[in-house]
């Protein structure tokens, strides 16, 4: 965080505040366990912050410390809109336009609080006094931290904070295994891990507690994976009946596309979910290399994200959306091939 952001937000929090803490829509552990750890430190400053998703989050990241406390637009309009009306600051975090948050983008746009931003996509939006935007970064909850540490507050790192942290870290790089994880990224790991993450309960609280619908709908999807070798490229279907039939629950799907990435030769993979209730389909994307889907989604898929994980979504129907996708790919495919 650069200096003249640093010296804006200590003055923002020079003193007692009312502090909303917003994460995105469909939030995954990253979303979640930055602004679980925001909230924290924040408190820990004498602030009260509360931490509002627009609708829920997956089971598998309700163990979390306080997690219990998030408060969930969908569910709590009402009382979500009096709570950001009568907030003075606003912090968004792990995205970084405000259409990213769904029904909730309305009371946002009309609240009278500032609005900070701390995210790592790419192309943020302006509409924060102050933003503190790093595409390189692994994570907006590494970024979190390096708020804390940029206010010479690193002291205030908790257990709590640390275990939210790291899981958001970890669950954002693949376990580390994504390019986004730099060295710094490990060095602050550690620095989560000493401070009481335990990354082995951690890893055994996000990855080992499946159930047993999910692990056959991953049967479903890996079944239904398409290769496409000239293109170097693989993608699933997963059709509204398929999520139906197996009890599907927010987050099941969470890194199937990544089992298409996994395969030898592709380089860029894709996952196309049905979804009936908001007739569209839902798309996330996946590479390796240079090959940037963050470009592919916003061209093609009013999306975007990261250069090698971005998603979007389309209005047609799933067969439609699959011919068009596979008509897009042939002018793609020299950038396919140089990214092997």
């Amino acid at each position: 965080m650069n200096k003249e952001t640093t010296q804006i937000v200590e003055k923002l929090l020079a003193s007692p505040q009312k502090i909303v803490i917003v994460g995105h829509k469909n939030p995954d552990g990253d979303a979640v366990g930055s602004c679980l750890g925001l909230s924290f430190f924040l408190k820990s400053l004498g602030h009260n912050a509360t931490v509002i998703m627009p609708n829920d989050f997956p089971d598998f990241l309700k163990w979390m410390p306080r997690c219990e406390e998030i408060g969930i637009y969908e569910k709590e309009v009402q009382k979500s809109t009096e709570i950001v009306n009568a907030s003075d600051i606003i912090f968004t975090l792990d995205f970084n336009s405000l259409d990213r948050v769904g029904d909730f983008e309305g009371v946002l746009k009309a609240a009278s609080a500032k609005f900070v931003m701390i995210d790592h996509h790419q192309q943020p939006a302006d509409y924060a006094v102050a933003t503190y935007s790093d595409v390189k970064m692994s994570s907006t909850s590494e970024m979190v931290y390096h708020f804390m540490d940029a206010l010479g507050e690193a002291d205030k790192l908790s257990k709590e904070i640390a275990i939210n942290l790291y899981t958001g870290i970890m669950t954002d790089t693949g376990s580390f295994r994504f390019s986004s994880s730099s060295p710094t990224t490990h060095r602050v790991a550690a620095k989560l891990i000493e401070a009481g993450a335990e990354s082995a309960i951690i890893n055994q609280k996000v990855y080992d507690t499946n159930s047993p619908e999910r692990m056959k709908l991953l049967g479903v999807a890996l079944n239904n994976l398409v290769i496409l070798p000239e293109m170097h490229t693989a993608y699933i279907t997963m059709t509204q009946k398929e999520l139906d039939d197996h009890n599907f629950k927010k987050g099941d799907t969470e890194g199937f596309v990544n089992y298409a990435l996994s395969v030898k030769g592709v380089v860029f993979a894709a996952i196309f979910i049905e979804n009936k209730q908001e007739s569209i389909v839902k798309i996330s994307l996946r590479s390796k290399g240079d090959f940037s889907v963050n470009d592919f989604a916003r061209n093609h898929y009013s999306g975007g994200g990261h250069i090698n994980a971005a998603g979007g979504k389309s209005s047609q129907d799933l067969n439609n959306t699959i011919n068009e996708f596979i008509s897009i790919l042939p002018r793609y495919k020299n950038e396919l091939t140089d990214a092997l």
